[in-house]
């Protein structure tokens, strides 16, 4: 699979990680559909990547929301070869905090969004992608979930996003069991803590002590660098059911 003959999708599109995935598919020449919920910047994203770019705007939480873009999509591009799951929250909150418990229904949400979320996009794509022609390896598409490192040492607060991640590192493999007889692969990418919209809104001497502690380099993780992630999974055929760690080799401390 060659990123200059991609038919992408990427959830999260508007921004962060999923805008740099969809700027480096478009650079190399292949076409990208945006989809996300903030419908103004998806318009000045899609603005940006020029005529091989579109965009959908896509609650991937709601199954109906995610089947409809999904044929849009694949109507837009004449298929989809690859799927990039970067949507998502990153809600905080203590089980037990000074106000009490932590109502349930913020602990849903997230699931909702981000794990439930990454499979209603990735069923749905890989129901597009199996009518694909393989190629020669009889491969029809590739599907790329973001976990996070906190998948594997969440930090206190993070129960439930650290849970929502965990489960999109979990269901990688049996998924990936399950679809190699469609020739589509299922990949995740762990990153660290990267310089996205939200990092970058923080004050200068917050982002300066989180980069102190990751080992090499130490700096925050920049987009492109997770969306260099993508192209390598996506143009390696024999990379499948891999959780793939770039996060400078941080481990979390409990907080």
């Amino acid at each position: 699979m060659k990123l200059s003959e991609a038919k992408a999708v990427v959830t999260g599109g508007a921004s962060g990680l999923g805008f740099a995935s969809a700027q480096r598919v478009n650079d190399e020449g292949g076409q990208v559909v945006l989809l996300d919920i903030n419908d103004e910047l998806g318009a000045e994203s899609v603005a940006k990547l020029g005529d091989r770019a579109s965009y959908v705007s896509t609650d991937v939480s709601n199954e109906e929301s995610v089947k409809a873009a999904m044929k849009q999509a694949a109507e837009t591009m004449g298929g989809i070869t690859l799927a990039i799951n970067c949507a998502g929250v990153a809600d905080a909150g203590r089980a037990l905090g000074r106000e009490g418990p932590w109502p349930a229904a913020k602990f849903n949400r997230v699931i909702q969004i981000n794990l439930i979320g990454t499979f209603n996009v990735t069923k749905e794509a890989a129901a597009v992608m199996n009518a694909n022609e393989p190629t020669d390896d009889g491969e029809r598409g590739v599907i790329i979930s973001t976990a996070s490192i906190a998948a594997f040492e969440g930090q206190i607060g993070q129960a439930a996003y650290s849970a929502s991640k965990g489960g999109v590192h979990a269901m990688m493999l049996p998924l990936a069991r399950e679809f190699a007889q469609f020739g589509i692969r299922v990949n995740t990418i762990a990153p660290g803590i990267m310089l996205t919209p939200m990092m970058a809104g923080m004050p200068e001497e917050v982002q300066d002590s989180l980069a102190a502690q990751v080992p090499f380099p130490k700096r925050l993780g920049k987009p492109e660098e997770y969306a260099n992630t993508v192209a390598y999974i996506y143009e390696t055929t024999y990379v499948n059911s891999e959780t793939v760690r770039c996060d400078g080799a941080i481990r979390m401390q409990p907080k």
